[in-house]
């Protein structure tokens, strides 16, 4: 089988055994596919995410629709789907949804491949087996465990209010598919995070958005609508640092770099009221109204306290528009 991600294979201990499950285990891993993107320069993205991006994406309709995770298709003028077989297929970006954080993927060309059903992660069991899987077959595919099941904030103004954190870590996990033992799509790869061990050693962990928040939006997706209502956007990137929401970076041009906010100023409250972690930051600017509406923050910058008032934007409009392949 041939794969773009050819040197990263998993590691043969941790591949999963046909023996463990009752399904066809090579079929099933034909529906994930490698995926490549090329962005154009002068995109929005393309400092931040680059201008090739690889990873991975899911068969999930007889019609060629392929779920992956948006910020690898984010203003894509070129996507190429690569199959277990080594066939190479055009493309076209239907859909992003900043909420969950999928991208949804129309194949132009037919894929002759079976299509993943949409599982729902909320049945799984703390500590279940379940099998992370790359594009690329089963030397991509991983035996792993459900560790938790918890809240995420990702410093560049995203939240879940349930995430899914499976290990060991793929070594190649944007957009790969987390499956149940019913052969179902359970989740979509998204980021490699850092986790600990009880004696304190690094235990590489990635985070999955839940498959179960596709079905509700998966119609305006196909159509190419919003998803989800737009949210304030401030333009900034936060991290905790000792209990306290630190602003490590702003984006150039943006809400916030416009008020002057600053790397190393620490949000102390949203309109009046304290934030206790990242996700509440997000949450108490979202819950003020929609993009444009002006949001009141409390900081602290060295010794002095000081408020200041952002007047939000729009994030998805300052991408480029999509157009076919």
């Amino acid at each position: 089988m041939t794969s773009p991600f050819r040197g990263y294979e998993v590691e043969r201990q941790h591949r999963p055994d046909q023996g463990a499950f009752a399904f066809d285990l090579d079929r099933l891993l034909s529906s994930v596919v490698a995926l490549e993107a090329r962005v154009s320069d002068d995109a929005f993205t393309a400092q931040a995410l680059g201008t090739e991006r690889i990873g991975n994406a899911v068969v999930i309709s007889d019609k060629g629709l392929v779920l992956t995770i948006g910020y690898l298709v984010t203003e894509a003028d070129e996507v190429t789907l690569t199959t277990g077989d080594g066939r190479r297929i055009p493309a076209h970006v239907l859909g992003i949804d900043q909420t969950t954080g999928f991208g949804l993927v129309q194949a132009l060309e037919p894929l002759d491949l079976p299509a993943l059903p949409i599982g729902d992660s909320r049945l799984l069991r703390a500590e279940e087996t379940v099998i992370a899987a790359g594009g690329g077959g089963a030397a991509h595919a991983l035996s792993g465990r459900l560790l938790a099941r918890i809240p995420f904030a990702g410093y560049w103004e995203y939240f879940l209010d349930d995430a899914l954190f499976v290990g060991p870590d793929h070594p190649h996990w944007s957009g790969a598919a987390l499956i149940n033992q019913a052969g179902e799509l359970v989740g979509i790869g998204s980021l490699r995070v850092e986790g600990a061990t009880a004696d304190g050693r690094a235990h590489p962990l990635n985070m999955f958005v839940p498959a179960e928040l596709l079905p509700p939006i998966l119609d305006d997706l196909a159509s190419g609508r919003a998803a989800h209502p737009p949210r304030p956007w401030l333009g900034v990137f936060a991290q905790e640092v000792d209990d306290a929401i630190v602003v490590v970076d702003v984006t150039p041009g943006g809400p916030a770099a416009r008020a002057e906010l600053r790397a190393g100023d620490i949000v102390l409250s949203v309109a009046d009221r304290d934030v206790d972690d990242l996700g509440d930051f997000y949450k108490r600017v979202w819950a003020l109204g929609a993009p444009g509406v002006h949001v009141p923050l409390t900081l602290q910058r060295g010794g002095d306290v000081f408020d200041v008032e952002i007047r939000s934007g729009d994030r998805a409009a300052r991408l480029k528009k999509r157009r076919l392949n």
